[in-house]
């Protein structure tokens, strides 16, 4: 969890530096958003790709957790029938 709060931290971060920059260079509005957006995720893309690799193993191995959980307790819940004896 904290790998996944990390990363979305460092793209806030990198989003507004580059709204601030383009800002300075005279983009407003709708364009300054647009313009930020797309330069921010390619940077983000280059500059964090091993954060979003462990954000994404975290993530892996939360589903993976949370599936095995479903699991023992779908077994556990068909294996007891009441009346079935």
């Amino acid at each position: 969890m904290r790998s996944v709060i990390l990363y979305s931290l460092a793209r806030l971060a990198i989003f507004a530096a580059t709204a601030g920059v383009l800002a300075l260079f005279g983009a407003r509005g709708f364009l300054l958003l647009l313009m930020a957006l797309l330069v921010s995720g390619i940077v983000s893309y280059v500059l964090l790709s091993g954060q979003r690799d462990r954000m994404s193993a975290a993530v892996t191995r939360g589903v993976r957790t949370q599936r095995s959980r479903f699991e023992k307790s779908r077994t556990k819940e068909d294996g007891v029938r009441p009346g079935a004896e």
